[in-house]
């Protein structure tokens, strides 16, 4: 098992080049094809004086948006290397959709986080949670300023259920080579998520791995992250929860701190 097809997206803000860096050096590491994508509708005309006027606006619109679209383009390619299958798919089209969409032929989604003290979002940005919550498929969510992603220490937060049990299925491919992997569960039934048992599971797939409770503080996603530091950990992976409340999605409070907080690269999958 790895990864044929890794979609990452693209946008205008600072982040994107090193995060475009890191898609290319997966796809190059698991001989993958890398798909970029940007979208974006077409504003509607504003204060219109008739029929030609919103039809000449819509056109000017949709020329500003292609030409956007352009430079995300060049973004993408400016960032590859060399030696690269690469597929470029820019749309009209909502950001989430359109990502959402091309994920049902992609193994692995990679998309920048959104924290409270990252860059503001920019053209074609999109943000992670909605994409975790509709694709369907593992999201690697990265980080300002991280070009290159190894997977040798990697932190699984294990939280027994379907996430949890999908996340570490996708994670596999970074698991196998992984030089060390702790499987970590927290909270006062941390014995009864079955963490041992992944962890054994883990080791009939030739990782290095062992097993640990962990007693929250503070919050179960704060003690993660300091056991992920402390252990210079620079791979978390983790189920995402969520549901869907008046056509937004309402994440769970450790899966949004993780999305917000979190230093290092964190593989999610709903």
């Amino acid at each position: 098992m790895g990864y044929a097809n890794i979609l990452v997206s693209v946008d205008l803000g600072e982040a994107a080049p090193d995060r475009v860096k890191l898609a290319a050096g997966l796809a190059r590491r698991f001989e993958a094809t890398l798909t970029g994508a940007a979208a974006e509708t077409v504003p509607a005309p504003l204060l219109v004086h008739d029929i030609y006027d919103a039809a000449r606006q819509e056109e000017d619109n949709a020329a500003k948006v292609r030409e956007a679209l352009t430079e995300a383009g060049t973004v993408f390619n400016a960032n590859l290397g060399e030696g690269l299958r690469t597929d470029w798919r820019p749309a009209l089209a909502g950001p989430v959709t359109h990502l959402v969409d091309l994920a049902r032929a992609a193994d692995l989604v990679v998309v920048g986080r959104h924290g409270a003290d990252d860059d503001a979002p920019r053209q074609f940005d999109v943000p992670p949670g909605p994409v975790l919550m509709e694709a369907g498929r593992p999201v690697l969510v990265v980080p300002p300023r991280i070009e290159n992603l190894k997977g040798s220490r990697v932190v699984v937060a294990w939280k027994d259920g379907p996430p949890a049990r999908r996340a570490v299925s996708a994670a596999l491919p970074f698991l196998r080579n992984a030089d060390h992997v702790h499987v970590v569960t927290t909270g006062s039934d941390a014995r009864l998520q079955g963490g041992e048992e992944v962890a054994a599971h883990l080791a009939r797939h030739g990782a290095s791995v062992a097993t640990h409770f962990l007693r929250a503080v503070d919050t179960d996603g704060a003690e993660i992250l300091r056991f992920a530091q402390m252990h210079d950990a620079d791979l978390l992976v983790m189920g995402a929860y969520g549901h869907s409340r008046l056509r937004e999605w309402v994440l769970g409070g450790v899966t949004r701190e993780i999305l917000q907080r979190s230093p290092i690269c964190s593989l999610m999958c709903h």
